[in-house]
C-alpha cells in the first residue's frame, strides 16, 4: 500500500508498508522495508514522526533527545523498534560525532568509536529506563550515524537489566563502529544494507582497525540485491559512478540517502511478490530466519565473519 505524506521541508515521500501482524511473520524484505521507513521518519519532528509511523503500523511514538543525540521509540500492540536518527548536516552535534574518528574502550569489549559512543551515552539512561517495561519483541534499526549507534545500543542490551533482548538489528548506509574485538563479542541477528558506492559504509578505514559486523545486504548499481565480491563488486562500483556522473551526481553521497535505500528495498520487495509464484525470490540465497531469543548472557561471542 503506497501513502503519500509530506516531510518537514514540505516535500511528498511515499509511505509503502501497512503492517498488520507481528513484524516476525512479515518476510525479510516486509520487515526491511518497514525498518528503511522507520529509519526515515526518524528524520521527521515528533508531530510528524507520529503521524508518518502511525501510517506504517506504529500506534505510539516516543521522542528522546539529548544534546543533539536523538532517537524514536515505535510500539503496537506486537512489537517495540527504537530507531536512532542518522547525521544531520545542519546539526553541529552530529558532526561532531563523525569526526571524533578515535576509538575508547568499550563496555563489553574492544574498542568502539569515540563519537559514536558519546551519542549513545547521551541517549542510553533514558532509552534503558523506557525499554525496563517493555515486555514486547525488541528491534533496532537507523541509518548513517543512527546505524553505529543503534549497533551501539544493541550490545548495550546484552549488558543491560532490561527484560528483552533485540529480536535483530538492521542497519542503512552505517559506518564501520569498532575494532574486531568489539564486532565479534555480541552474537546478534544484524542485517548491513550498503547500497553500491555508499562512502559512508567505508568509514572510518580498515588501517584504523575498524571493522563492519553483520550479514551484508548489497544493493549494486541498478538497486538490485546482488551477492558481489572481489573482481566483480568493483566492476560494478565503477559502473554505479560513471552511470552517476552521466546523469549528473556523485553516488558516493547519493547512494548514501535513506530515500534510495528504501526506494530500492521497495522496489525489490515489489519484485519479489510478483516472482514468488514462481519459487523464485529477490533473497534466494540470503539466511532470513531469526532463531530464539537467547538468555542474557549467552552471547560471548559471535559467528558474524567481520570485514
Amino acid at each position: 500500500m503506497r501513502k503519500l505524506i509530506k516531510d518537514r521541508d514540505d516535500r511528498p515521500l511515499t509511505i509503502h508498508s501497512s503492517l498488520a501482524g507481528p513484524l516476525s511473520e512479515a518476510s525479510f524484505l516486509q520487515r526491511s522495508l518497514i525498518f528503511a521507513e522507520l529509519s526515515m521518519i526518524a528524520y521527521f519532528s515528533p508531530p510528524e514522526a507520529a503521524h508518518a509511523a502511525a501510517q506504517v503500523g506504529f500506534s505510539e511514538t516516543q521522542f528522546f533527545d539529548r544534546n543533539g543525540a536523538q532517537a524514536y521509540r515505535f510500539c503496537n500492540q506486537h512489537d517495540c523498534v527504537v530507531t536512532c536518527r542518522g547525521t544531520e548536516l545542519n546539526d553541529w552535534n552530529d558532526i561532531d560525532a563523525n569526526v571524533r574518528v578515535g576509538t575508547v574502550l568499550a563496555e563489553i569489549a574492544g574498542r568502539v568509536h569515540r563519537g559514536f559512543k558519546r551519542e549513545v551515552d547521551d541517549l542510553w539512561p533514558e532509552l534503558e529506563t523506557v525499554l525496563m517495561d517493555n515486555d514486547l519483541p525488541l528491534w533496532l534499526c537507523g541509518h548513517s550515524l543512527g546505524g553505529a549507534m543503534a549497533t551501539i545500543c544493541a550490545g548495550r542490551c546484552f549488558l543491560s537489566h532490561i527484560p528483552s533482548n533485540p529480536e535483530a538489528l538492521v542497519t542503512f548506509g552505517s559506518p564501520r563502529v569498532g575494532d574486531r574485538a568489539y564486532v565479534n563479542y555480541v552474537n546478534i541477528d544484524h542485517y548491513r544494507w550498503v547500497h553500491n558506492n555508499d562512502i559512508v559504509t567505508r568509514l572510518p578505514p580498515t588501517w584504523m582497525g575498524y571493522r563492519h559486523n553483520g550479514r551484508e545486504i548489497y544493493l549494486d548499481s541498478l538497486s538490485r540485491i546482488r551477492k558481489l565480491s572481489g573482481v566483480a563488486r568493483r566492476i560494478d562500483r565503477w559502473r554505479g559512478f560513471f552511470m552517476s556522473l552521466r546523469a549528473g551526481k556523485l553516488d558516493y553521497l547519493s547512494d548514501h540517502t535513506i530515500q534510495g535505500y528504501l526506494e530500492a528495498i521497495a522496489s525489490e520487495f515489489a519484485a519479489d511478490q510478483r516472482e514468488i509464484r514462481q519459487g523464485e525470490s529477490a533473497t534466494q540465497g540470503i539466511e532470513i530466519s531469526l532463531p530464539a531469543p537467547k538468555a542474557p548472557g549467552a552471547y560471548p561471542h559471535s559467528t558474524s565473519k567481520a570485514g
